[in-house]
């Protein structure tokens, strides 16, 4: 596989992920059952953005004296588009765990866990599945225009799609799992597991979890095709991806009490679904510069950020 990483680039980013999950989950972790508030939240979410672009600043920086401006500006640039197409598919993930939080009336004290676990899962999963998918790039580059199709249909699904959170308990695989796992009604703390006359059961907090972690799979099949529109580098693919990921908890606890003020960010995120999609499928006969991708994904967020604020202050006023 073709990369501009080497071994001190991914020396340097496995340090800095290191670091910084110690930080964030070791550090906050010593607060026990407490919840971010929302002004701590919005400090990890600026610091979490603000340690991706120094990330690009020094890749760029590096790049430059090594490779020249060119090819510094272009995968610097890779990389920023890649992190916020990341950054904004993980917003409806975080929305997926409010509602799974929400529906099994998980009290905001006990999330933490589940959270940590469900970060750390996620980390590991999208690096399998990104050496994976630029593996099979590498291999048939044909599975782009599968890539692309996937994409696109997914787009459209998501703006034509309801949501009823309410027959969530009702879904084949939570009636499976409550089938197959001997598990209480209670919570008992931010116990995974508890024992009821020395016999073992699991807690409502495991099935959320097994939840989490599978709607991160159903989010990486999207978001990872997504990314490689923009560039099949490994390195960039995973650091933007991962860069995007170490954020979500905080991202989650930002969102917690504001998230019914987005109710239409579902439909910018299916359009830029649709707009990489068609990319991809028309990569070799027009391929639309990194750049320019940049700027529509950009001005998608913006218009759908914008219409928001308009559709609330009206509802307000009704």
């Amino acid at each position: 596989m073709n990369s501009v990483g080497n071994p001190w680039l991914w020396g340097s980013f496995a340090v800095i992920v290191a670091i910084m999950l110690a930080v964030d989950l070791l550090l906050q972790g010593k607060r026990g059952q407490q919840t971010m508030t929302m002004k701590s939240a919005a400090c990890w979410s600026l610091v979490w953005v603000s340690l991706a672009l120094l990330f690009n600043a020094g890749f760029w920086w590096y790049l430059n004296g090594t490779l020249g401006r060119e090819v510094a500006d272009q995968q610097a640039l890779a990389f920023l588009t890649g992190y916020l197409i990341e950054k904004a598919l993980a917003v409806d993930n975080v929305f997926v765990w409010l509602m799974l939080f929400g529906y099994f009336a998980i009290p905001a004290s006990l999330q933490r866990r589940v959270l940590v676990y469900g970060v750390l899962g996620a980390i590991v999963l999208r690096t399998v599945m990104i050496f994976g998918g630029s593996w099979l790039v590498t291999q048939f580059h044909w599975i782009l225009y599968v890539f692309g199709a996937f994409l696109l249909f997914t787009g459209i699904k998501m703006a034509l799609a309801k949501e009823d959170d309410a027959v969530l308990g009702e879904k084949p695989l939570v009636r499976w799992l409550r089938k197959h796992l001997r598990m209480t009604d209670e919570l008992d703390g931010e116990k995974f597991f508890t024992y009821r006359n020395g016999v073992r059961f699991a807690t409502p907090l495991l099935l959320v979890l097994i939840l989490v972690e599978l709607s991160d799979v159903i989010f990486a099949v999207d978001s990872i095709p997504a990314i490689f529109a923009v560039t099949t580098d490994p390195f960039i693919v995973l650091t933007s991806n991962l860069f995007a990921i170490l954020g979500l908890r905080a991202m989650y606890f930002l969102l917690a009490n504001v998230a019914e003020k987005f109710s239409l960010l579902k439909y910018g995120l299916a359009v830029i679904l649709v707009f990489i999609g068609a990319k991809m499928l028309m990569m070799d006969i027009y391929h639309i510069p990194v750049a320019v991708s940049l700027g529509v994904v950009g001005g998608i967020l913006a218009v759908t950020l914008l219409l928001n604020v308009w559709v609330n202050k009206r509802a307000a006023r009704t």
